[in-house]
């Protein structure tokens, strides 16, 4: 076979296993509405309660503002580019299977392995910055977790195991369980919840905005590169960029979406347009309540609130209940994303049936689901997570920029397929988008490129033992299906 012929049918067995996929699934579970609230949650995670304050207190300084705009450009460039390929291959597999189309079955399978840092390991990173939140709203209740329970066996502060974050990990596999349906609805009202508490938040914090907070607002240069001044900036933008990681979860939806070809897109470009003004929102109010020096600890919007005294108390509350729901939301939304990847990979024979196996009666890939609750569990109440968050944005930037360069491949390779959403000056955007995320994979630490390599090759291994001859033999499937088809 040419190699023309070899991408096309890498396109048609995409296009085929996502019609499967909704024949399959509950097709009409998620609209435009659900779908960018899923991305929300996902999004508005981690990244507000945890993120913002470290950024500032050791990059950035109030200009960590400045750090989120250009974390929030290079996602939104990279979203115009999902938005397309979402809505011509309306696939579950998201990057997986848009890498699948434009590149093969190899690079396939690496960025799908590479996604394996951005969900699953996400979700359990999430799971513990949820368990800090839960252990301070119990106290505030009056209810003392004991030590040794919210802290792994490992690391410089070691427990016995984080047994809240294996709580939220196993309760949110159950939601997903029951199903697609039920799950949205759940994350809906808790987001709704969410955004509705940092919006206060941001409301009555702006009254005790000072401006001696906010200045000088780039920091002075300290010495190395990232230590404050631009590089800080810069810096600072490849840390937040955790924050963006997850929006790309709606693509993974598009096996149970209404009309997919348009509510993906709105779903994609809404999450981020949100994401980045509240993200702005919250960071000037917190950079301005109190001394961005104060904001490295675990839960910055406290510590912004406990300075505005006691008048603020309430509010302080609220934003611990918040914390909970939302990080919950974060959870459920990223284990999801993570099994509508696996049952994709399975159904391509990059992984064993199983991970692809559907429940008549839920409409959802259960064994899946186990399995990513069960791995989660044990990463996030066993393993100290501190370098993770950078492990997970070098993955993340990584995908990026395949789907980029995808989709200015598959518009070159297939000018006549059906794209509802077009990417505007598409060589200039996707351009852009590679080039901004290499730049902020460069100012990411040396060991974060070495744990990647690590992590790739490991990858690689899995292929070439088992992945690669199985979906070869997938591929000569659906390539003898198709006469017996055509025929009929």
């Amino acid at each position: 076979m040419s190699a023309e012929g070899r991408h096309r049918s890498n396109l048609d067995a995409i296009l085929t296993t996502a019609e499967h996929d909704r024949a399959r699934l509950d097709s009409k579970a998620l609209g435009a509405f659900s779908l960018t609230l899923l991305g929300v949650a996902s999004v508005v995670g981690a990244g507000i309660f945890v993120v913002t304050g470290d950024a500032a207190a050791h990059y950035a300084g109030p200009a960590v503002l400045i750090s989120f705009v250009l974390a929030g450009v290079v996602a939104g460039l990279t979203a115009l580019c999902y938005a397309e390929l979402a809505s011509s291959i309306p696939a579950a597999g998201s990057t997986y299977s848009y890498a699948f189309a434009a590149f093969g079955p190899l690079i396939g399978w690496f960025i799908g392995w590479d996604l394996l840092l951005e969900y699953l390991f996400a979700a359990s990173t999430v799971a513990v910055g949820w368990s800090g939140y839960f252990v301070s709203l119990m106290e505030t209740l009056g209810v003392h977790v004991p030590h040794a329970l919210v802290n792994p066996p490992f690391g410089d502060d070691p427990g016995v195991v984080n047994l809240p974050a294996i709580a939220v990990m196993l309760l949110a596999s159950g939601a997903l369980w029951l199903g697609t349906k039920e799950s949205a609805v759940a994350n809906n009202a808790m987001v709704i919840l969410k955004l509705a508490i940092l919006c206060l938040v941001v409301g009555v914090g702006i009254f005790y905005v000072t401006s001696s907070n906010l200045t000088p607002f780039v920091p002075t240069h300290e010495g190395g590169f990232g230590d404050f001044g631009w590089s800080g900036v810069l810096r600072g933008a490849g840390i937040v960029f955790f924050a963006y990681i997850g929006f790309d979860a709606v693509s993974t939806a598009a096996a149970e979406s209404r009309d997919p070809r348009r509510t993906i897109p709105i779903g994609l470009l809404g999450t981020v347009l949100i994401a980045t003004a509240i993200y702005i929102a919250v960071g000037f109010v917190l950079t301005g309540m109190v001394d961005y020096r104060q904001l490295g600890v675990a839960d910055p919007i406290a510590a912004a609130l406990e300075a505005g005294g006691r008048d603020l108390d309430w509010l302080l509350k609220l934003t611990d209940v918040a914390a909970v729901v939302g990080l919950a939301s974060t959870v459920l939304v990223t284990l999801y994303g993570q099994t509508r990847i696996f049952m994709r990979m399975s159904e391509d024979g990059m992984l064993p049936p199983a991970f692809g196996k559907v429940s008549r009666r839920t409409r959802t890939p259960q064994f899946s689901i186990v399995l990513c609750g069960i791995v989660g569990s044990i990463v996030a109440g066993f393993v100290p997570l501190s370098v993770l968050g950078e492990l997970i944005s070098i993955g993340t930037l990584l995908a990026f920029i395949i789907v980029s360069a995808g989709v200015v491949t598959l518009r070159r390779r297939y000018p006549d397929l059906e794209r509802p959403f077009r990417v505007p000056a598409l060589p200039l955007v996707a351009g852009t988008a590679i080039v901004s995320s290499i730049a902020l994979m460069v100012t990411l630490p040396g060991a974060t490129w070495i744990r990647l390599a690590i992590w790739a090759a490991l990858g690689f291994t899995v292929y070439f033992l088992y992945a690669r001859k199985h979906s070869a033999e997938r591929m000569r499937g659906l390539a003898d299906a198709e006469p017996e088809r055509a025929g009929a």
